[in-house]
């Protein structure tokens, strides 16, 4: 091996890393620290909270329809299904 097989080597192996490092960084930036559980917050965890709810709920009652000149009424999401009936 030749030193400088092993400088390319070494180089690779440290931009490996690096870049693990700094991704890693980016992510915890980014994304929400789980919750506490009661042991590791040392009190008791509160016991009438609201479940999470997985989808948001629509702007108002009823349910998703197109509406005059091709809008969407009480759909949240930013993609839409296809077919749906025309609002009354």
């Amino acid at each position: 091996m030749r030193l400088s097989d092993l400088a390319k080597g070494s180089s690779v192996f440290l931009g490996v890393i690096v870049a693990g490092y700094v991704s890693t960084v980016y992510v915890d930036q980014r994304l929400p620290s789980p919750p506490k559980t009661a042991s590791e917050t040392g009190s008791p965890a509160p016991t009438n909270t609201p479940a999470p709810s997985d989808s948001p709920t629509p702007a108002s009652s009823g349910s998703p329809c197109i509406g005059e000149g091709g809008s969407w009424k009480n759909w949240p999401w930013p993609n839409v299904p296809m077919g749906s009936p025309k609002c009354p």
